[in-house]
């Protein structure tokens, strides 16, 4: 993997960009030959400029100069056509391949565990996924093909420049190391310049999506000030890492300017004495030619230098997108079994599972569900309720043991058809800016809205929705925030309805709900579990009463298992949760 270094041009890196402009041959070996053509035609224009001085206007020819003058148009035409066709089309291959590579990267983000998100940040991932991506298609319409281009140019120039006159390219060569030194110390220091700017922008990034997103608390508990000064800090460090960059190009364009000055200041002096002195034939139309050579000559090495910054900050965006294509965090999908259906039998077999190494969350769980039943799993905060469920998904990887859905383990499962039957309603309920029949549907096409529509109505939330403005088209905007909470809950509900699935999943899904939704749930509840398999993870024991069986968590391990009634006979941990709780209800 490419280390971050002020390593000026990493040759590994960019052969592997390369690689993605495959598709797009043709498109690539057209631009290339524009490049050529373009530096052609441009260094054209001044020999013939040459001509028309010195044959031309000196020994005066009109006939001549207008065939000069109509040639040196139709160059210059030329070199306008090669420039558009040059700037379109590797704009346009730029464009591709960040389409391609941006398609692969949430593809392959798609499948990472959710290990991988937990330990993300989400700005830092917008910003790979958005901003690094621009950065990478510039390295094909602004850096790589524009400083072939001058390359190109540069040596054109040069042939030119020796063929009309070696002694004048001399001069000019004499200057090249010089600017070509500083060149490579600007390269050098804007590389690791712009590698602290990508991490400032991510940083920042990171910063404000976390902050507008939970805005909420920031203003309950008034931290605007100092969520203000934090914002002030990190912004003054974005500020100064791009003014370090700002500070390379004061020094450096300066310094090329002044010798590219020099350079034409030597020749029209060394050329002038040359005429003046007769030691030579006219050189007058060789001094034009060389004042504009020594511009296409030396104006590319300071655009090099300039699309050199282009191509960095294109490889360091790069190297970070490649970090996470190269990150090897998916769940292995390597299955064959694939079912329509399953019967909802489900094993759990002495289940060790820890999020973080060494730390282990649940201490060998054992425990069945036969098709059909619904089971409880209550216990208080952090006992792993949710990790249960979280595991049944393969949301993450055990440690050790065995889960079987109808006597085959999850991992001979494909990843899809697992998941597929399985219908989850979680606590916190995402919902996506979309319309509510597309929350719903997830924009399955087996999904119609008359099926949306049926199924609203048997669990009772057709009359809520309708009474929205568009009904089932109400667009209910960024994670839901139109709708209340309970709201939110029963469309999440009415989702895992539509779904159809083998096995019903509700974890804590009346948590944050009214007593009118609840009784809605409650409701949808007795109808979706009839002839399922369904699991209900809940805090108010109250709505596991029904439950066929209950198990009881505390510290990742089952305390108790059975039903509501011979728990509470047990008179142990569940007796004295069932307790606590109800004479809290009572106080309030």
């Amino acid at each position: 993997m490419t280390k971050e270094t002020g390593k000026a041009f990493d040759t590994r890196l960019f052969k592997r960009l390369l690689a993605h402009t495959k598709p797009y041959r043709l498109t690539f070996y057209g631009v290339a030959l524009a490049a050529i053509l373009l530096s052609g035609f441009a260094v054209l224009g001044p020999y013939i400029l040459q001509k028309i001085v010195d044959d031309a206007i000196i020994t005066p020819n009109g006939e001549k100069l207008l065939q000069l003058s109509l040639l040196m148009l139709g160059a210059l035409l030329a070199q306008v056509v090669c420039q558009l066709l040059f700037d379109y089309y590797a704009n346009w291959l730029g464009e591709s391949v960040i389409q391609d590579v941006r398609v692969n990267l949430f593809k392959h983000m798609l499948g990472f565990r959710m290990k991988y998100f937990d330990n993300s940040s989400l700005g830092v991932l917008v910003t790979r996924s958005v901003s690094d991506m621009q950065r990478i298609g510039e390295i094909f319409s602004q850096g790589f093909f524009m400083i072939v281009a001058d390359l190109l140019k540069m040596l054109a120039a040069a042939i030119m420049m020796v063929y009309l006159n070696w002694k004048l390219s001399l001069i000019v060569f004499a200057l090249l190391p010089i600017i070509i030194y500083a060149t490579r110390l600007f390269q050098k220091a804007m590389k690791v310049a712009f590698i602290e700017v990508r991490a400032q922008v991510a940083n920042l990034n990171s910063f404000v999506q976390e902050r507008v997103t939970g805005m909420k608390i920031v203003q309950l508990f008034t931290r605007e000030k100092i969520e203000s000064d934090n914002f002030r800090e990190i912004n003054e460090k974005h500020q100064n890492a791009w003014l370090t960059t700002v500070w390379y190009n004061s020094i450096f364009f300066p310094i090329a300017e002044i010798v590219t000055s020099v350079a034409v200041g030597l020749v029209v002096w060394y050329g002038g004495l040359q005429n003046v002195a007769n030691i030579t034939v006219d050189i007058s139309g060789t001094i034009f030619a060389f004042i504009l050579y020594i511009e296409i000559l030396f104006r590319p090495l300071r655009q090099i230098a300039d699309k050199f910054n282009t191509l960095q900050m294109g490889m360091v965006a790069a190297n970070r997108v490649f970090k996470i294509l190269d990150t090897d965090s998916n769940i292995q999908d390597v299955g064959t079994i694939e079912k329509d259906n399953v019967n909802g039998n489900i094993e759990f077999s002495d289940v060790r599972f820890s999020y973080v190494d060494g730390e282990e969350v649940l201490h060998g769980i054992s425990f069945d569900v036969k098709a059909g039943e619904t089971i409880a799993i209550v216990g208080a905060t952090g006992a792993g309720k949710s990790t249960i469920i979280n595991l049944l998904n393969r949301f993450y990887e055990i440690d050790s043991g065995v889960i079987l859905v109808d006597g085959v383990d999850i991992k001979d499962f494909k990843l899809a058809s697992l998941r597929a039957q399985i219908a989850v309603v979680l606590q916190d309920v995402f919902l996506f800016a979309d319309t509510i029949a597309n929350n719903i549907s997830l924009k399955d096409p087996a999904i119609t809205l008359e099926s949306i529509e049926h199924a609203a109505k048997q669990i009772g939330v057709h009359e809520f929705i309708s009474s929205l403005p568009g009904g089932y088209g109400y667009n209910v905007k960024e994670r839901g925030t139109m709708l209340s909470s309970g709201q939110r809950q029963l469309i999440a509900f009415l989702r895992a309805y539509v779904s159809n699935p083998s096995i019903l999943v509700l974890d804590e899904a009346t948590s944050s709900v009214d007593t009118y939704s609840e009784q809605l749930i409650q409701r949808a509840t007795d109808k979706i579990t009839e002839g399922r398999t369904s699991i209900v993870i809940a805090h108010r024991l109250h709505t596991v009463k029904k439950a066929d069986k209950i198990l009881v968590m505390d510290a990742g391990k089952i305390v108790e298992t059975g039903t509501h009634k011979e728990l509470l006979k047990k008179n142990g941990y569940y007796s004295k949760l069932y307790e606590a709780q109800f004479l809290a209800e009572e106080v309030v």
